[in-house]
């Protein structure tokens, strides 16, 4: 009698992956399409982010695009313009999600299709997600709580001004943050919500400094906060370290011109490129780790001006 095989069905759908990859991009010039949603398309960080994605579309041989809606507040219109990619069943989407929760109904209808879903930058935290690509907010978090207690000591009052707590990122960041100023003994007097027009930060400060006027260091949780923050405790002609978390044109500055000592940096070009990178190989039916950490970068006066160099050439040229 002949002896039957059993193939694992892992084996099974891998090799399926494979066969209609092969089949779809290799005979001719067909490329593989990836759309990717962001937030917005109007800030540093997006900008930064698609120019990264832009570069990879290229070295990766993607036919690709980057849309979003006009505002990041909008978690409807991001939910609608996903439904409408969905109906042009592109191979991989990158999503940016403004709402997870709201998206996830959405995202499993790209999976009954057998198309990838990575999430860049921001973590929907679903469970069937291909990947995350992004920064781990929560070591950000406890980095920037280490960086703010270098410059004081045990005991010393610190403020806290942060954006919308709705964002997982942002509670992350705030958490890690406490942890290590907790560790060093530094007490978080108030702890306030600053939105990231500059008006209302600096009103927020200067209600702050008021009201605390032993406040040592700040701690934002993005940098148009941080640089809000700076520039109302510069009118105070006031020296008091400022930690922010994104690394945008403007703490560079601040750091190159002295006006900081140091800044923290994430890398969202990175996160743009890696992404396509990663989907491609989910395409292919290749592996895909489930998380992949883009890093935190300390910046200071001596490697500012090489990072400032890097935007202006690859993303504000």
């Amino acid at each position: 009698m002949m002896k039957k095989w059993m193939v694992p069905l892992v084996v099974v759908v891998f090799l399926t992956v494979a066969i209609e990859f092969t089949a779809k991009f290799l005979k001719g010039d067909e490329k593989p399409k990836v759309v990717v949603v962001l937030q917005e398309l109007n800030t540093d960080l997006s900008k930064t982010i698609k120019a990264g994605i832009e570069k990879g579309f290229v070295d990766f041989h993607i036919d690709g695009k980057v849309i979003a809606p006009d505002s990041q507040d909008s978690a409807s219109k991001q939910i609608a313009l996903l439904k409408d990619v969905l109906k042009q069943k592109p191979d991989a989407l990158i999503i940016m999600p403004i709402q997870s929760p709201a998206s996830i109904p959405v995202f499993k209808e790209y999976q009954k299709r057998n198309i990838p879903v990575l999430m860049l930058y921001q973590d929907a935290r679903w469970k069937d997600q291909t990947t995350f690509i992004g920064t781990d907010h929560l070591r950000l978090g406890k980095i920037a709580g280490e960086l703010l207690s270098s410059f004081l000591q045990p005991g010393d009052q610190v403020a806290i001004i942060h954006d919308t707590k709705t964002n997982p990122a942002v509670n992350d960041r705030i958490m890690g943050a406490k942890e290590t100023l907790g560790n060093g003994g530094i007490e978080i007097v108030p702890e306030q919500r600053g939105d990231d027009e500059s008006r209302n930060v600096k009103l927020v400060i200067s209600n702050i400094l008021q009201t605390y006027p032993n406040i040592k260091g700040v701690f934002a949780t993005n940098d148009n906060i941080a640089l809000a923050a700076l520039k109302a405790i510069e009118e105070k002609e006031l020296k008091i370290p400022v930690v922010g978390t994104d690394g945008t044109r403007g703490m560079l500055k601040a750091v190159e011109e002295e006006k900081l000592n140091v800044a923290l940096a994430q890398n969202p070009y990175d996160m743009g490129y890696v992404s396509v990178e990663q989907a491609l190989r989910a395409i292919k039916g290749e592996h895909v780790d489930k998380r992949i950490d883009s890093g935190v970068d300390i910046v200071t006066k001596d490697n500012a001006k090489s990072r400032i160099d890097f935007y202006t050439q690859k993303v504000f040229k």
